[in-house]
C-alpha cells in the first residue's frame, strides 16, 4: 500500500510523542494528521504499523482518543483516561525460539496503534520521565525524548524552532542597539 508522505516537521520520536506530534503548528494553524483515515494511513506508515492495522474510521477514532488520553497525561492533567485506553489491550507473555517475548493482544484490533502508543508512554516513563520535553518555543507544540547526553535538548529542532528563536533574540539585539 502506497502512502503519501509524512508531512509533519518533527518524526521519527518514541510512538507516545510520535503520535502526540500528529498535532503541529504552522504558520499559527493547528495542523492535525489524524483528520481522516488518510492520515491515519500515512502515521501508521510512517510508525511502521501499516502492515499490522488498517486505516479505516474505527481505528482512526480510537487513535485520536488514546491521542487525547496521552495529551492529558503528558501535560499532568489527567490520567486515568490513559488507564482506559491501556485497559484495551495486555501483553502476554511468551517462549519463543529466541527466548522470552512479549505479544500485544487486544480486545478489537482497532485500539491497537493508540494502545501501543500509551504502553509506549509508560515504556518512557519507567526509563526516563525526565527525558520527555515539550519544544522550547512559544509556537510549537510538539514533544520529543531528550537523548542528548547531557540532557539539555530544548528544541523539537534546532534547524527550525531552535533557528528561529536565535533569529528572534539576533532581531531584539539589533533593535535594542539601533533605538
Amino acid at each position: 500500500m502506497t502512502t503519501n508522505p509524512d508531512p509533519r516537521p518533527l518524526i521519527g520520536e518514541p510512538l507516545a510523542l510520535d503520535l502526540l506530534n500528529t498535532r503541529w503548528m504552522r504558520d499559527g494553524t493547528t495542523q492535525d494528521l489524524l483528520s481522516s483515515p488518510g492520515g491515519l494511513a500515512v502515521w501508521l506508515g510512517s510508525a511502521g504499523l501499516d502492515k499490522r492495522f488498517e486505516a479505516n474510521p474505527v481505528t482512526l477514532l480510537h487513535t485520536t482518543i488514546a491521542r487525547d488520553a496521552l495529551h492529558a497525561a503528558v501535560d499532568g492533567s489527567r490520567t486515568k483516561d490513559l488507564d482506559l485506553v491501556l485497559d484495551k489491550g495486555r501483553i502476554r507473555a511468551t517462549l519463543t525460539a529466541e527466548g522470552p517475548g512479549e505479544i500485544a493482544e487486544f480486545g478489537d484490533p482497532r485500539w491497537g496503534p493508540g494502545w501501543l502508543a500509551a504502553r509506549s508512554y509508560l515504556e518512557l516513563l519507567s526509563t526516563a520521565p525526565d527525558r520527555i520535553r515539550r519544544c522550547a518555543h512559544e509556537a510549537c507544540v510538539l514533544r520529543f525524548f531528550d537523548t542528548s547526553r547531557n540532557g539539555t535538548r530544548r528544541w523539537c529542532s534546532m534547524a527550525a524552532c531552535g533557528n528561529r528563536a536565535k533569529a528572534s533574540r539576533h532581531y531584539a539585539r539589533s533593535n535594542q542597539r539601533n533605538e
